[in-house]
């Protein structure tokens, strides 16, 4: 019984063994006749490549991390509330502008 076993997996093995040689040739027989159509007519023959650039997935995905530019509704709904509109928030002014805190010496620990 298990040499039948083992005779039916290498049967099985040469079947897709042969399938995949019949496909490679028939890939091969497409192209060459791809290209001799191209030489036939004079146009160039591209091969056959990835048609998509990889780095504008990585662009896609950056610009939209990124916030887009605020609209009109934006900042003037940011300027009744009285908040700013700028991306980052920029302070404006000096450090002595601020009045609701108050410095603190640094002592030494010990």
């Amino acid at each position: 019984m298990n040499f039948v076993i083992r005779v039916i997996l290498l049967l099985l093995g040469l079947v897709f063994a042969a399938s995949l040689a019949v496909a490679v040739m028939l890939l091969a027989a497409v192209w060459g006749v791809r290209y001799a159509w191209g030489r036939l007519t004079g146009k160039p023959v591209t091969p056959w490549v990835m048609r998509f650039n990889p780095r504008s997935g990585f662009d896609r995905f950056r610009n939209a991390a990124q916030p887009s530019q605020p609209t009109a509704a934006d900042v003037a709904n940011a300027r009744a509330r009285g908040e700013s509109v700028e991306r980052p928030v920029r302070i404006r002014g000096s450090v002595s502008d601020v009045t609701d805190v108050s410095p603190k010496s640094v002592s030494p620990r010990g």
